[in-house]
């Protein structure tokens, strides 16, 4: 077991998180997690049952004198973001993932840490094999693809649960009751790159820019954080401009919904241009690192030479593809009329990827409105097929509207009350939660999302905050015990 969790309480749910941090589960590889929990379940004598999809029910019965209480739900999702820093050696399909402790904050060693949502699976396993609590009867509900489609989610049958009372943990704020999200769809462009051999005598280059924080493409989008597709498309449009160059490659962003954090360029310049790209390219990190020096202040930009392949972009595709980069939205769009300081409607510009015969952009719209988020899809839409792209959609996912009568959250904001002398922050999250989902799926299902406190989910900057996951394990045991 990892040292960084010794002495941390409640010592099952780090028990349990540093086993999950073992086991590779990656969105799309969740096998080898699906069967810890079903073996885990197994071991603890409760009955379980996996669907074909690999989603995950467990049943425990209530305590005596709860037989009778409304069956709970607590869900959360096995699959987590992978994502290292580019000089990080590892492997998300094999290796583990390293804790470090830092204080009160638990982090991982250049990778993402998997708290989002690990740290939620852990609780439920928790409450699962500890025998001493008081509750009515639980329903644990473990989707897995959660990061990359809500996949899980989206193929539940409605004869896969029976309670009517949900608690989703995959939120992020200790104190915060979540009642509502954002849908989301997400939109692809394919451009076929028209290629040509690159002018005897010019030299390849390749500008490399690194350092940005990214993180999620929905609770950071309204932090101004650079976009390194957007930096990278500033650079090169203004060298194509003033110089003239060619481009054979462009690289940045692997998560859809990940704001990119960094990326590289390989381009063919004149010999007699080389010093002016250098210099412009110092220029360009002199500037990223004044307009981004509290948001982002570990940017940099660097260009070298390399050896590349001969072929490079025509002038006409090349310039097609800055245009649209430079035209495609990224950011807040709309904040909320109704919840302060709640993003309403936002666009990432996520992942630019060069093959033999297409450059792909992918891109995700979020809207806690359902008309405007097809409104900002169709704007994505219309900069994708003016630069001559072939443009598909995902089927996307609802929202999930709030109910602020729900008697789930009139028991939870009870509990913190009586637990913590003040009322906890009701409030709707810019992010997909599966609850959206699951409330389509299940007529009439009472929600409410919570959980530890978390920074810079799918990010190697991903931190969770030691002390919040005790006082969450207490709050939730209270819930579920006055659950009537």
């Amino acid at each position: 077991m990892s040292k960084a969790i010794e002495g941390l309480k409640p010592e099952l749910v780090w028990k349990y998180f540093a086993e999950i941090c073992q086991i590779p589960h990656g969105s799309k590889n969740e096998t080898a997690i699906i069967e810890y929990m079903l073996k885990t379940a197994e071991k603890l004598g409760l009955s379980a049952k996996k669907d074909s999809f690999g989603n995950v029910a467990v049943f425990k019965a209530g305590t005596a004198g709860k037989e009778k209480a409304p069956t709970v739900i607590l869900q959360g999702h096995l699959d987590m973001v992978c994502e290292k820093n580019k000089d990080k050696v590892h492997d998300f399909e094999k290796d583990p993932i390293e804790l470090i402790r830092e204080g009160n904050v638990l982090r991982a060693n250049g990778t993402t840490l998997g708290a989002d949502n690990g740290i939620g699976v852990a609780i439920s396993l928790a409450i699962m094999a500890d025998k001493t609590l008081v509750h009515g009867q639980i329903e644990f509900l473990f989707t897995v693809d959660e990061e990359t489609g809500l996949t899980g989610a989206q193929n539940l049958k409605g004869d896969f649960l029976n309670g009517k009372i949900m608690i989703n943990l995959d939120s992020e704020e200790e104190g915060a009751l979540y009642v509502g999200c954002s849908g989301g769809k997400d939109s692809l462009a394919t451009l076929p790159i028209e290629w040509e051999d690159a002018p005897a005598g010019y030299v390849p280059l390749q500008i490399t820019l690194s350092g940005l924080r990214g993180g999620h493409s929905g609770l950071d989008i309204q932090t101004g954080r650079g976009n390194a597709i957007k930096l990278l498309n500033r650079i090169l449009w203004n060298l194509n401009n003033k110089i003239g160059i060619c481009i054979a490659k462009f690289e940045s962003g692997n998560k859809r919904n990940a704001i990119p954090r960094e990326g590289e360029v390989t381009i063919f310049v004149p010999p007699d241009k080389v010093s002016e790209v250098e210099s412009s390219v110092r220029n360009f990190d002199s500037i990223f690192k004044a307009e981004y020096s509290v948001v982002d202040k570990g940017v940099t930009v660097k260009v070298e030479k390399v050896d590349a392949t001969s072929k490079v972009f025509t002038k006409n595709f090349a310039d097609r593809l800055l245009n649209l980069l430079y035209a495609l939205p990224h950011g807040v769009i709309a904040m909320s009329q109704d919840i302060k300081d709640l993003v309403e409607t936002s666009t990432n510009l996520a992942i630019v990827n060069t093959t033999d015969k297409a450059i792909t952009i992918s891109t995700s719209q979020r809207s806690s409105i359902e008309s405007s988020k097809m409104d900002i899809v169709s704007q994505v839409r219309s900069a994708m097929l003016l630069a001559g792209a072939k443009v598909e959609h995902s089927d996307g996912y609802p929202g999930w509207k709030p109910n602020m009568s729900s008697k789930i959250l009139i028991t939870a904001k009870s509990a913190y009350k009586n637990l913590y002398g003040n009322e906890p922050h009701i409030k709707a999250i810019h992010a997909g939660l599966e609850c959206g989902i699951i409330g389509e799926k299940f007529p009439g299902m009472d929600m409410i999302s919570m959980g530890p406190t978390l920074e810079a989910v799918h990010s190697p900057d991903e931190k969770i905050y030691i002390d919040t996951v005790e006082k969450f394990w207490k709050y939730l045991l209270e819930i579920l015990k006055n659950v009537n």
